[in-house]
């Protein structure tokens, strides 16, 4: 796989692993604790599960195929856990001679 696919499929999965995160953040744990309703959270936690073991598994396909620096791993990493964090990281690692096809 070329470093251009690579890149585009990281991207991506990142926005899909940030979304899942905002939407099991703020839908999924109000409707829980404020609408009873624990099963939202069943479904959306899974999803959100899958998506952010593929992006973990990006991470390090990326981390092996393109070299990255220890930084940009723990950036990603990080930005997992963090409301919007995938996308504040994207907006970083778009402008990175790793995203560029040099």
């Amino acid at each position: 796989m070329n470093r251009s696919t690579l890149n585009s499929l990281f991207r991506f999965f990142s926005y899909l692993e940030g979304g899942s995160l905002l939407i099991l953040f703020f839908i999924a744990m109000p409707l829980k604790y404020l609408a009873g309703k624990p099963e939202v959270v069943m479904v959306f936690g899974s999803v959100h599960g899958f998506l952010f073991t593929i992006y973990i598994i990006l991470v390090l396909w990326l981390t092996f195929k393109l070299k990255w620096h220890f930084k940009w791993i723990a950036g990603a990493v990080i930005a997992a856990f963090l409301p919007f964090g995938t996308f504040v990281f994207d907006h970083y690692y778009k402008r990175t001679l790793y995203y560029r096809n040099e």
